[in-house]
C-alpha cells in the first residue's frame, strides 16, 4: 500500500480534487464547467484502472502473458475524450467569434490528426504520439485565446482562470517529454523524464485544487 502510495501519489490528488470540486459545486454549477468533476472522476478512474492493469494480470485486456500490463489503450482513449471536452469548454467560455471560430475548425482538424495516427500506431499497443502532440498544442492556442480576451486580468476568482493556466503550463511542456519517450526511450529512462511527468501532473493539477478553493461565483456573471 506505501509503495502504492509513494509511486501514485497523483492518484491521491485527483481523489482530493474531485471530493473539493463536489463540495464547492454550488459557486460553477451552472457555467461552462459544469462537467468538471465528471472529468476529474473520469481522470481518477484511468488512472487507477491503468495501475491496476500494470500490475495485476487480471486486469489485463490481453491472454498474452507479453501483453498483460498494456494499458495504453485507455490511455488513448482518455486523450481523445478530454480533449472534445476542453474544446466544447473553450468554444463556449471564449466571448470573441473569430475566437470560437477556431475551436471550430481546429478541434476537427486536430480529429483528423487523431485518425490519420491509427494508420501508423496501433492504439491497443502504443500511444498515439503525433497526435498528441498537435492536441497539446491546441491546448496551448486555446488557453492563450482566453488569455488573450483579457480574463487574466480580471477573473483571478475565477475557476476557468486557473484550468487554462494548468492547461498551459502542463500542454507547453508534456509533447516535448511525450516525444523524447516516443522517439528516444532511453533519454527517458536514462533521464527520469517519468519523475518529471509526475512533478508536472503534481503542480498543473494543483492549480485546479487552487482554483476550486479560491472560485467565488460572482466571478463567473
Amino acid at each position: 500500500m506505501l509503495e502504492f502510495l509513494y509511486s501514485n501519489y497523483f492518484i491521491l490528488l485527483y481523489a482530493l480534487i474531485f471530493i473539493v470540486s463536489m463540495f464547492t459545486y454550488y459557486r460553477y454549477f451552472d457555467t461552462v464547467l459544469k462537467l468538471f468533476p465528471i472529468y476529474i472522476a473520469y481522470t481518477f478512474f484511468t488512472e487507477l484502472l491503468g495501475y491496476l492493469i500494470y500490475t495485476f494480470d487480471d486486469f489485463s485486456f490481453f491472454d498474452d502473458k507479453q501483453y498483460t500490463w498494456y494499458n495504453i489503450i485507455i490511455f488513448n482513449i482518455y486523450a481523445l475524450i478530454v480533449f472534445v471536452y476542453f474544446c466544447w469548454v473553450y468554444k463556449s467560455a471564449l466571448r470573441k467569434p473569430k475566437h470560437k471560430k477556431i475551436i471550430k475548425i481546429g478541434a476537427p482538424s486536430v480529429l483528423v490528426a487523431y485518425a490519420l495516427n491509427l494508420i501508423f500506431e496501433n492504439p491497443l499497443y502504443s500511444g498515439l504520439y503525433m497526435a498528441d502532440t498537435i492536441a497539446s498544442l491546441f491546448y496551448v492556442w486555446m488557453a492563450l485565446l482566453y488569455f488573450s480576451e483579457g480574463h487574466w486580468k480580471t477573473e483571478r476568482h475565477n475557476l476557468m482562470f486557473w484550468v487554462s493556466l494548468s492547461l498551459l503550463l502542463f500542454h507547453v511542456i508534456y509533447p516535448w517529454l511525450n516525444l523524447v519517450g516516443f522517439l528516444k526511450p532511453q533519454i527517458w529512462i536514462d533521464y527520469h523524464f517519468r519523475t518529471i511527468l509526475k512533478v508536472l501532473i503534481l503542480v498543473s493539477y494543483s492549480m485546479y485544487l487552487i482554483g476550486l478553493l479560491w472560485c467565488r461565483r460572482s466571478a463567473f456573471r
